[in-house]
């Protein structure tokens, strides 16, 4: 028999309802709570396990000590049909981007090229969440996110830059959308503390040290370095540039300065919606999206490989299989969320068998 702990599968709405109530008791409205709970479950049914439900108790955390504004004014500014800024007042980020998805997806109807900034909200989860909740409404979704520097920048001594990540989101006739979803970072943080936590050694050029020295040892390592080295750094940089700097609100200046207040947790965002009928027929649009990745699917398969597939494609059958089987929850995350629940008084949801 194997000693390994089982992971507990609960159904999607289960597992929704479940989080939902939880961030309800850490006090978000019932309304922000379904918001968010959808987002970690979204990445959760797409196997995105670090963004998905093991997140409810961080962000209990978060709303706790006051990091993120349980009740926020979120207020959106604009001076032009096709471009508007939204001030999060520390809203969570799926509630912070989940409304400016939807603002940047009305402007694009009448506008053709729509762009929401965000500024100022706590941790926007998976960003392929939002640019996929506009593809759902037929039209381009693209969104960049700058955060918290915990990223090495080529020639730079120590953590100078955030693993800021794109994500774009194209719909297709027939198919499931394409959906880019990717860091600036050549590993995710998380998964230098599950290395640590397992006792991995990490892959060669993919962490570094508090002072930038690159290390497979995951008790000396910290922080990831940039996806493609002078590449990676440069599009963090870049990605700061057209959110931070563009709403007014720096982190990297702030966050490198004698400011105490520079160092608080905040992140900002650009979402950008482009309207396929601004271009000519969307129907097109779609059918010659079908056609290009069906040419792309239909490429010589190289030796070894397991298929040709587009971005998106792989996740989404995972989806698929999980919203039929359930989504499995690992032992940790479980307790966890068990603890939680017990302690704010929130029932467990049904499980798998």
């Amino acid at each position: 028999m194997s000693d390994t702990p089982t992971k507990i599968l609960v159904p999607a709405e289960e597992l929704r309802a479940f989080a939902a109530a939880l961030l309800g008791k850490g006090g978000l409205s019932a309304d922000h709570a379904r918001t968010t709970a959808d987002v970690f479950v979204w990445a959760a049914l797409r196997g995105i396990d670090s963004h998905g439900i093991a997140r409810v108790p961080a962000y209990l955390d978060l709303l706790d000590k006051g990091v993120a504004n349980a009740r926020a004014r979120i207020e959106v500014e604009s001076s032009t049909p096709a471009a508007a800024v939204l001030d999060a007042d520390h809203a969570p980020g799926p509630v912070a981007l989940g409304a400016a998805a939807d603002e940047a997806v009305t402007r694009a109807r009448t506008t053709g090229v729509a762009a929401v900034g965000v500024r100022g909200t706590v941790h926007t989860g998976a960003i392929g969440y939002y640019v996929s909740r506009i593809a759902e409404q037929g039209l381009v979704g693209i969104g960049f996110v700058a955060g918290m520097p915990n990223m090495g920048y080529t020639g730079v001594k120590g953590a100078a830059v955030a693993t800021s990540p794109l994500a774009i989101a194209v719909p297709a006739a027939s198919r499931d959308p394409l959906l880019l979803d990717m860091a600036t970072a050549t590993v995710a943080v998380g998964r230098i503390r599950q290395a640590k936590a397992s006792g991995t050694p990490l892959p060669a050029g993919v962490a570094a040290t508090a002072d930038g020295t690159p290390t497979t040892d995951p008790e000396k390592a910290v922080m990831p370095l940039p996806l493609g080295g002078a590449k990676g750094s440069g599009m963090s940089l870049a990605f700061e540039l057209l959110t931070s700097v563009l709403v007014g609100a720096p982190i990297f200046t702030s966050f490198h300065s004698d400011d105490p207040a520079g160092r608080e947790h905040r992140q900002n965002a650009l979402l950008i919606a482009v309207d396929p009928a601004a271009f000519g027929g969307p129907e097109a649009f779609t059918e010659a999206v079908d056609s290009t990745l069906a040419t792309l699917k239909g490429l010589p398969v190289a030796e070894g490989a397991e298929g040709v597939f587009y971005p998106g494609e792989r996740s989404a059958a995972v989806a698929a299989g999980r919203a039929e089987t359930g989504i499995p929850v690992a032992p940790k995350v479980w307790r966890d969320l068990t603890e939680r629940a017990e302690k704010l008084g929130v029932a467990l949801p049904e499980t798998v068998g």
